[in-house]
């Protein structure tokens, strides 16, 4: 019998923060949810990191991750937005370590380039390819900060050195020539 792993995956915001979560089974990816918290109707910053708390901390207790992956921050012109992203990771690190759930931080290129192939991919080439790695005709959610966050999850994935040798891509051109059944 295979072994199940879930692994969490988070994109911070503080607008809107995106979650995506995968099971593992041997090399098989399967999605199981997608989420997003939708931050800019909240007055503050403050209510917004409680609110992050509160979240990160039901969608573990309802999943139960055995790994959480993160995109980590990355450097901005403005440093007053760097520091509350900053804070908005922070605070989901606290919860995932509050339920004693292992971290690792990915940088949005290296997320992008173990998606695509490409580390300078736009987000919809990264929800494209994610759609195709999962099977998926469309997302559950119309915004791309869950996607990315499930991006985080399947990176998380591919640099735990659970999939084959034989499936490995470079691009898009890669995965279609070793794909070809599953162009439409």
């Amino acid at each position: 019998m295979k072994s199940e792993k879930i692994i969490l995956g988070i994109d911070p915001g503080t607008a809107i923060m995106g979650f995506g979560l995968i099971s593992v089974k041997g090399n098989k990816m399967e999605l199981v949810s997608m989420h997003e918290l939708i931050l800019k109707k909240y007055p503050n910053h403050e209510t917004k990191l409680k609110y992050i708390f509160e979240r990160t901390l039901s969608i573990i207790d309802e999943y139960h991750p055995d790994e959480v992956a993160l995109e980590a921050p990355f450097f901005g012109k403005n440093v007053q937005s760097m520091l509350k992203l900053g804070r908005a990771q922070g605070v989901a690190m606290a919860a995932s370590l509050y339920r004693d759930v292992p971290i690792t931080e990915y940088s949005p290129k290296k997320i992008k380039m173990a998606i695509t192939g490409n580390g300078n991919a736009s987000k919809e080439q990264v929800a494209g390819m994610l759609k195709s790695l999962l099977n998926l005709k469309e997302f559950p959610t119309k915004y791309l900060d869950a996607s990315d966050g499930l991006a985080v999850a399947v990176c998380h994935h591919f640099n735990s050195g659970n999939l084959s040798s034989e499936k490995s891509y470079t691009g898009w051109d890669s995965f279609l020539k070793q794909n070809p059944d599953r162009v439409k």
